[in-house]
Order: structure tokens, then C-alpha cells, then sequence
């Protein structure tokens, strides 16, 4: 085990800013449970990064994986086979009209990277608006339109990329005469930003519908229309960014569905592969006929590869016979209520947010100023781990450390249980000692 870690120390590239490695050797991992090499049960609460919302190893995928690569898994881009004509009629069919047409990729920085792409052409725009909170990847357009952490040190972002500030209630900037927040006001005064540092050249609006990375903030109901028209007014595109929320993790198949807004374009990442690299862009038959007469590009080593785009399905077909979002709702309301009790134990806890199995909870030093509790997350975040609990604290300026919580779909209500129980225990112990 010494040699994996000076191995490890010696060769790989460190990846993850000031963050290191779990220093666990992990070597197995089955449905909500990671197992490392001495031997230890993990319960993940990240769904890996986010994604395996089957759990690990799905018996499912795990045939189709073996299957589809017996036979075909990968082809020179320009062939088609029948796994990925499959699961782009699936997914469109599973998408508002008039969400058609659809291309496979790998991963959520290069989904969003095509997206952007398109609208850039397709308007002849080159702005892009994202929130002051956002994540959307690591490449060129997607890196430029993220603003939570990575801009320092790597030279100009693209020209034309502005934030705009997040609605977060439970930090409100503008507010009513109640104290809540005015997210009309705030809105409208970021337009007018906008506007003020606009050539006049906007090509679309990027945003999760719930953002993960900037601290699991929900959109108000009500925001995304007004959002859309806004961008629709200067002739931009809504590009929603559904890596983390698509594909049932909220309790409704696309988060956006609560607020009846039907984006330009969507972009389906981590869920659609249960934990394989699969991405999609989605958009109209209209949107699609003009990038492609204007000559859109986007040719990669492995678009449109038949062994994930099989996968894709069978992680359809699981979602459809299990029925996952009304599942994702009830375990959802089962751990939010948990989460909750939990608030009413320990007064560190700030905020329990989300929707379905995507909930954050913030750590506070002191509810009545909001004082961020960073060491307080970190210290959590460990002694979770030592009692077999795998948790993601996220860490923003400004902000207490918010755990991110997501579970599988798959999960069982003792599995929460077990989750809150050690939860419980980590805060109260690192909250003694801070």
C-alpha cells in the first residue's frame, strides 16, 4: 500500500486545485457502496462525480457493457450504428417539442463547449452570460462561462463573457421589505450591467437550473422565464446545463419541467451515462438546420460511439421501468426531512436546499450573521469519511461549506438512514472541537 501512494505522489498530475486525493485505495464499488483495499464500506454520497444514479455497477449496464463490446464500441465518427440513432429518438421523445435533434459527445465540458458553439453560429453572436456561481466545464468556451473557481493564472477567457449574480435566498443581495430575496430586482439590475458592457453581440445564456458546484442554489420559480426573455429580447439563446439535474435526480425527468420553460438548447451530461462518459446536446429542428448550413463543426475522436450510446439506453430503460423519478421524489423528501432534523440538532447547520436526490446543506459559524463555517465543512468532510460516509463539501468565498448531497436513485431508505446517522455523529464531534 506504500508503494501505491509514493507511486501515486511521484506520477500523477494533481488535478483538483488546492483539494489532494481521498487517501483511501479504492477497488470495488456496488450499488450505494464504495469498498477500499483495507476493506472498508463506503456509503457514497456523490453518486461518484455526481453521475452513477443507477449505483455502481448496475447489473444492467454491466450486461450491456460487456455485450456491446463484444460487438461494437467504437467507429471512424462519420459511421452511424444503430445504438445511437436509438437513443437520440429516446431522448428526443423524452424532451418537449421542439427538442429534436440531438448529438452524442463524452462529457459535460464538451457538451456545453458544442453548445456554445452552435449558438455562437447559428446567431452570429459571440456573448455568453452565465452565472457568478457557475460551473460548466474545464475547455475553452465551457472554462470561460464558469466563474466559481479556475480563472486565475490561465491568460484571457474568450472575449464577450459576462456574470451575472446568482439567486441565492439564502443570501440574499436584493431584497424585499420582508427580507427575502428580490431575484425581479436583481435581475433586471444584471441586464442592465449587461447592457451597459454589451456590443450588442449576444449569442446565449448558460445556466444550471439548479447549480451544483456554486453551492446547490435552485432558481426561484419564476426566474428561468424571465431569464429566457431576457436573452431572447437581445437574441440570444437559452442554453440549460442539466449535467447534474437531468434524467430524474430532481423527481421530474429535466428540472426545468417545474417551470414550464423550454431551453434553446439542453445539455445532458453525467446522468445519461450512469457514471460513462456520455454527453448530448439538444435543440430544435430549426436551430440545427441553420448551424448546419452555416457549416457547424464539431467532429470528435468519439462522437457518436455506440458502446456509451448503448449504455444511454439501458439507462433509459431503467429509468422508465423503475419508474426513478417518483422514486427520486419520495427518497428526496425523505432525506430532506431528515436533513432538516438535523438543523433542529445542531446549529451549525445554515440551509437545507434542493430538489429531489440533489440537496445541499450549509454550514454556519452563527445563523444570525451567516459567517461561513469552511474549516468547520472540512473537519465534517473528514470525520465523515472515518466513519464510512463519502461526502463533497463545496467551499466558495463568501459561502459556509455546503455539502452536496446525491445519492443514487437506487438508494434505500436504510441507506439514508445510515447516511444521516453518521452525518449526525460527524457534525456534532467536529462541531465540539471547532
Amino acid at each position: 500500500m506504500a508503494d501505491f501512494w509514493t507511486d501515486a505522489e511521484r506520477h500523477l498530475i494533481r488535478y483538483s486545485g488546492a483539494g489532494g486525493f481521498v487517501p483511501e485505495i479504492i477497488e470495488r464499488a456496488e450499488g450505494s457502496f464504495v469498498h477500499t483495499a483495507d476493506g472498508r464500506r463506503l456509503l457514497d454520497f456523490t453518486s461518484g462525480q455526481m453521475s452513477a444514479i443507477l449505483g455502481h455497477s448496475h447489473p444492467a449496464v454491466t450486461a450491456t457493457v460487456q455485450r456491446q463490446a463484444a460487438t461494437l464500441d467504437h467507429l471512424f465518427s462519420g459511421m452511424l450504428s444503430r445504438p445511437v440513432v436509438d437513443l437520440a429518438r429516446r431522448l428526443a421523445a423524452s424532451l418537449p417539442d421542439p427538442l429534436s435533434k440531438v448529438l452524442l459527445l463524452t462529457t459535460g465540458a464538451e457538451s456545453n463547449e458544442a453548445a456554445i458553439r452552435m449558438a455562437k453560429l447559428v446567431t452570429g453572436g459571440h456573448e455568453i452570460i452565465s452565472f457568478a456561481r457557475s460551473w460548466h466545464g474545464m475547455t475553452q468556451a465551457a472554462a470561460s462561462a464558469t466563474y466559481s473557481s479556475g480563472r486565475k493564472g490561465y491568460g484571457p477567457a474568450a472575449p464577450g463573457n459576462y456574470a451575472i449574480p446568482t439567486p441565492n435566498a439564502y443570501r440574499p443581495d436584493f431584497t424585499t421589505p420582508d427580507g427575502h430575496l428580490d431575484w425581479q430586482r436583481q435581475l433586471d439590475h444584471a441586464f442592465e450591467m449587461i447592457d451597459a458592457q454589451s456590443v450588442g453581440s449576444l449569442a446565449a445564456c448558460i445556466v444550471e437550473p439548479i447549480l451544483s458546484s456554486g453551492g446547490v442554489i435552485d432558481l426561484p420559480p419564476g426566474y428561468l422565464a424571465a431569464l429566457r426573455a431576457k436573452c431572447h429580447e437581445r437574441g440570444g439563446l437559452l442554453i440549460l446545463d442539466e449535467a447534474q439535474t437531468g434524467l430524474c435526480r430532481t423527481g421530474d425527468w429535466y428540472a426545468f419541467q417545474r417551470d414550464g420553460v423550454v431551453p434553446d438548447i439542453i445539455t445532458l451530461s453525467k446522468t445519461l451515462g450512469a457514471g460513462l462518459p456520455l454527453a448530448a446536446v439538444v435543440t430544435s429542428e430549426q436551430i440545427e438546420r441553420t448551424a448546419h448550413e452555416r457549416g457547424f463543426l464539431f467532429f470528435t475522436t468519439h462522437v457518436s460511439d455506440p458502446l456509451v450510446a448503448a449504455v444511454g439506453n439501458t439507462v433509459l430503460d431503467v429509468l422508465e421501468a423503475e419508474r426513478l423519478d417518483r422514486r427520486a421524489a419520495e427518497l428526496g423528501a425523505y432525506l430532506s426531512k431528515g436533513l432538516t432534523e438535523l438543523a433542529g440538532k445542531h446549529a451549525v447547520v445554515g440551509d437545507v436546499r434542493g430538489r429531489g436526490l440533489l440537496i445541499g446543506l450549509e454550514l454556519v459559524l452563527d445563523r444570525a450573521t451567516k459567517q461561513p463555517a469552511n474549516e468547520l465543512g472540512a473537519a465534517v468532510t473528514r470525520r465523515c469519511l472515518e466513519l464510512g460516509l463519502h461526502m463533497n463539501v463545496v467551499q466558495l468565498p463568501a459561502m459556509g461549506g455546503v455539502f452536496r448531497i446525491a445519492p443514487p436513485l437506487t438508494s434505500s431508505f436504510e441507506e439514508l438512514e445510515l447516511g444521516l446517522t453518521i452525518l449526525d455523529q460527524a457534525i456534532g464531534e467536529a462541531a465540539l472541537t471547532a
